[in-house]
């Protein structure tokens, strides 16, 4: 399968943007690289790179030719989860894509918990926002991506799905702590950590915050829901997040916010529409949906 090889040169030069980049990445030399490359490029009769003085892009030809290299890659991963699958799921690889505010809690529990029945599968994650998450799993950089709120991105296929109520993060000591749910207006009573545009959750607090009586001012604004709820921590402040963000925090509460009109959030699990999953990520899958399933029965 050395042919196979030269493809992944190609996939890796596509993503770095430079020959020396995949080659570090690669382990391997640069004049490799560029050489197998150049083969490629006569084969085909067309330059698949435009060469730049910072490197390099795909040319027209090269963007059907990295699709066909990531799908033959995908398809070559499928054959040997088929040929695994003759003697059980005994060994894989899960590779996914998955947001934030699953990572501290929700995620390694669900890992665990398959692998107490899998013990020889391994996980590849990348943490990522919504709309990298879902164009990771376009480009076959990963199986999966289990997101909140994903965008519409034509070829996708949900799996499985759960909606997760917005809740107030605050302090375990925090008067509202112990409060079975609390509105807007209690929450603004105390300094607010807001999620950036990036992540999926400023949406929903946008809307919430619109229909405000009074608008508050961020006392921080921020991409990471860990610096959020230490802030919320330190300052006796409130940050925003859904309930599974807050999991496995004894120093934290997540209480559940009750507004007319304010929506749920989605947690979605995806796959590309016409792809084979290969044997472990398909089990695990499985595996999630009945976890997400059970979220919302509960």
């Amino acid at each position: 399968m050395q042919h196979l090889r030269y493809l992944d040169y190609v996939d890796a030069v596509a993503r770095c943007g430079s020959i020396r980049s995949a080659a570090d990445l690669l382990h391997v030399a640069a004049s490799a690289v560029n050489r197998r490359i150049k083969e490629l490029e006569r084969e085909l009769g067309t330059p698949i790179f435009e060469r730049l003085p910072t490197g390099v892009r795909l040319t027209a030809a090269g963007e059907l030719f990295i699709g066909y290299t990531r799908r033959r890659t995908a398809d070559l991963a499928q054959v040997r989860s088929e040929i695994e699958s003759l003697h059980g799921l005994r060994r894989g690889t899960v590779s996914m894509a998955a947001s934030q505010a699953l990572a501290p809690a929700f995620l390694p529990r669900t890992m665990v918990g398959f692998q107490a029945a899998h013990p020889g599968v391994g996980f590849a994650v990348k943490v990522l926002d919504r709309e990298r998450a879902v164009q990771a799993l376009a480009d076959f950089e990963v199986d999966l991506c289990l997101v909140f709120n994903p965008p519409p991105v034509r070829g996708m296929r949900i799996l499985a799905q759960a909606r997760q109520r917005t809740c107030a993060v605050v302090a375990a000591d925090h008067p509202l702590a112990d409060r079975a749910s609390v509105r807007l207006k209690d929450c603004l009573q105390y300094p607010i950590a807001l999620p950036d545009g990036s992540l999926s959750g400023r949406g929903v607090i946008d809307d919430l915050l619109e229909h405000a009586s009074e608008q508050p001012v961020a006392a921080l604004v921020c991409n990471s829901f860990e610096m959020m709820h230490a802030f919320a921590r330190e300052s006796g402040g409130v940050s925003f997040q859904i309930a599974l963000g807050a999991e496995g925090d004894p120093q934290l509460r997540a209480v559940p916010i009750e507004e007319r009109g304010l929506p749920a959030s989605r947690l979605v699990l995806l796959a590309l529409r016409d792809r084979v999953l290969p044997l472990a990520s398909a089990r695990f899958a499985e595996h999630v949906g009945d976890r997400l399933l059970a979220m919302h029965q509960a």
